[in-house]
């Protein structure tokens, strides 16, 4: 599999791994004394996003943001759609060579969702959240 393949299936990975580690009362956090949302919208965000990539990703362009995501503090059904569109990202990313990928697009996903774990870091520092393994694995932290 392709190196970017590879990387953008990483770090969704990390993203599903830093939502099953964290417990439900931490959707509802932000960071204080500066503009925030919540951890819950910062995943509504990002399936988001996957959801709307992928779509770009089939057509070869970008055709708006879409969300499935209905509740943004419900972490059962966080982990349900993150698991969904990554299962979803991954068929699509098997079934196609790195030559029919639009890879500006690939590489915008593999962005959002890196971008993504700057700021949940941010919220777990504020919020004296512990990270799960792979991310002390994968960013010291």
């Amino acid at each position: 599999m392709d190196i970017l393949k590879q990387r953008v299936l990483q770090a969704l990975s990390l993203t599903d791994d830093f939502y099953n580690h964290i417990n439900d009362g931490c959707l509802r956090l932000k960071i204080s004394d500066v503009p925030s949302n919540t951890i819950g919208e910062q995943a509504y965000c990002i399936i988001g996003a996957r959801e709307s990539y992928l779509k770009a990703l089939k057509i070869s362009q970008w055709a708006g943001f879409d969300c499935s995501l209905v509740d943004s503090n419900d972490k059962t059904l966080i982990i349900i759609k993150l698991e969904e569109t990554y299962t979803n990202i991954e068929r699509f990313l098997q079934d196609i060579s790195i030559d029919e990928i639009n890879n500006n697009l690939l590489i915008d996903l593999l962005e959002h969702e890196v971008q993504h774990h700057g700021q949940l870091i941010r919220y777990a520092y504020a919020n004296k959240i512990e990270f799960p393994k792979s991310w002390n694995i994968r960013y010291t932290v």
